[in-house]
C-alpha cells in the first residue's frame, strides 16, 4: 500500500542585510536607511549600557532580579522601530531596549527593578505594556488587544515579542490559532537566543525552525538575522505594513543569542559552551552596526565617545533620580499594588487590601 505522508518542507531563507563585518551581503542593495541606522546604532549601545549599570548595581545589592538584554539588542530595536506611536508593543521580559525606544524612562526602569511596581505604571493613553515574566501568558493578551482594536475601528497593529521558549507553551498556539482564524493584526516576533533558560531548543522542538509553526496556522512567516538591525527592520516593516493594510497576522522568527545570563539568577557556564559565546560575540549586532556606519563615514571616533558620555550622564541621571525616588516609596504603605487590578475594586480585593494594610501596621509597630 503506498504511503501518503508528506515530510515538512523547513526551506525558510534566513533575511540579512549586513554580513557580521558590517559590509553589505548585497552592495547593489536599494532602499538600506543608513540615517535609521545610526539612530538604532546609538539606541542599542545606549540600551547596552544601561543594563550594564543594572547588571554592576545588582551585583551590588542596590536592584532586584532582571534578565538582561546583551546581545538581542538589534532583534528588538530594528522590529520596535517600525511601530507607530498608536501601535501596541507587548513585551516578555527582556525587552529594555525597545521600552527605552518606546519611551520609557531609565528612573522608571530603575525603580522597577528595585522591586517597586510604580516603575511600571503606564503613560496616560500609553500603548506600551509592562514586562510579562510567565512564559508566553502576554500572547493571548496581545491577541485580545488587536482585535479590540479593530472592532473600535482604529489601523492599529500590535507587536507581540516572546523567546524561543514561549513556542513550547500552549499559550503560543492558542495565541497563533486566535489570532489567524479571527484575522487579528498581530506581529510575532520571536527572539530565538538559542536557549530557553537552560534549554536547548533541539531538546524543546523537533522542527527544522520555529518559523515554519506559523504555517501550521494559516500565517505567513519569516526567518532574519536577529543581530542585523537593518535585516529585522526589512522584514518586520513589511510585517506591520501587512498587519496594518489587511488586519491579518504574521510571525518572525529572528536569530540571535544573549551574551549574558538568562538572568541574574543564572549561571549560564553550568549548561552552555564559553567557545558558543565568544563565537556569538563575533557576531556582536552592536559592533556589526558600529563598522558598516565607520565605513560610510557617518561614526568616528570622537562621534562615538561623545555619544558614550552622553549616555553615561543619562544613566547617571536616571539613577540619582531613581534612588530618590525609591527612598519615598519606602515611606509609603505598601497598598498601591492593589490600586491598578481594576477600574472597580472589587470586594474581594478590597478585604485583601485591608488585610494587608493592618499586616503591614502591624509589622511596623
Amino acid at each position: 500500500m503506498p504511503t501518503h505522508l508528506i515530510h515538512p518542507d523547513p526551506a525558510f531563507d534566513t533575511v540579512q542585510v549586513l554580513a557580521a563585518d558590517g559590509t553589505l551581503i548585497d552592495e547593489d542593495e536599494n532602499g538600506i536607511e543608513t540615517a535609521m541606522l545610526e539612530e538604532m546604532h546609538a539606541a542599542m549601545l545606549r540600551a547596552r549600557r544601561f543594563d550594564e549599570r543594572r547588571l554592576r548595581l545588582q551585583r551590588q545589592g542596590d536592584l532586584g532580579t532582571f534578565a538582561p538584554v546583551n546581545g538581542q539588542e538589534a532583534a528588538q530595536i530594528g522590529a520596535v522601530s517600525c511601530l507607530q506611536d498608536d501601535d501596541w508593543f507587548v513585551p516578555a521580559f527582556r525587552e529594555s531596549a525597545a521600552l527605552l525606544w518606546r519611551g520609557a524612562g531609565m528612573a522608571d526602569l530603575f525603580v522597577v527593578t528595585a522591586g517597586w511596581n510604580e516603575g511600571i505604571a503606564m503613560q496616560e493613553r500609553g500603548r506600551t505594556l509592562p514586562d510579562t515574566v510567565p512564559v508566553s501568558s502576554q500572547l493571548p493578551i496581545a491577541v485580545g488587544i488587536a482585535i479590540a482594536g479593530r472592532k473600535r475601528g482604529e489601523d492599529s497593529v500590535v507587536m507581540a515579542v516572546f523567546g524561543d521558549g514561549a513556542t513550547s507553551e500552549g499559550d503560543f498556539h492558542e495565541a497563533m490559532n486566535f489570532a489567524a482564524v479571527l484575522g487579528a493584526p498581530v506581529v510575532f516576533l520571536c527572539q530565538n537566543n538559542g536557549w530557553a533558560i537552560s534549554t536547548p531548543l533541539d531538546r524543546q522542538t523537533a522542527s527544522a525552525t520555529l518559523a515554519q509553526k506559523a504555517h501550521a496556522y494559516g500565517m505567513p512567516a519569516a526567518r532574519v538575522d536577529g543581530n542585523d538591525a537593518l535585516a529585522v527592520r526589512q522584514v518586520t516593516g513589511e510585517a506591520v505594513r501587512r498587519a496594518r493594510e489587511d488586519g491579518r497576522p504574521a510571525m518572525i522568527e529572528a536569530i540571535t543569542y544573549r551574551m549574558e545570563v538568562h538572568t541574574t539568577a543564572d549561571d549560564p557556564t553550568r549548561y552552555r559552551d564559553e567557545g558558543e559565546v565568544e563565537e556569538w560575540r563575533e557576531r556582536d549586532p552592536i559592533e556589526r552596526a558600529r563598522r558598516h556606519l565607520q565605513s560610510r563615514s557617518q561614526l568616528d571616533e570622537g562621534m562615538l565617545e561623545a555619544l558614550e558620555a552622553q549616555i553615561e550622564a543619562e544613566i547617571e541621571g536616571a539613577w540619582d533620580t531613581a534612588k530618590a525616588r525609591i527612598a519615598d516609596l519606602e515611606k509609603t504603605p505598601g497598598t498601591a499594588m492593589f490600586d491598578h487590578m481594576f477600574d472597580t475594586p472589587t470586594d474581594p480585593l478590597r478585604r485583601q487590601r485591608q488585610a494587608f494594610a493592618e499586616w503591614e501596621e502591624q509589622s511596623d509597630g
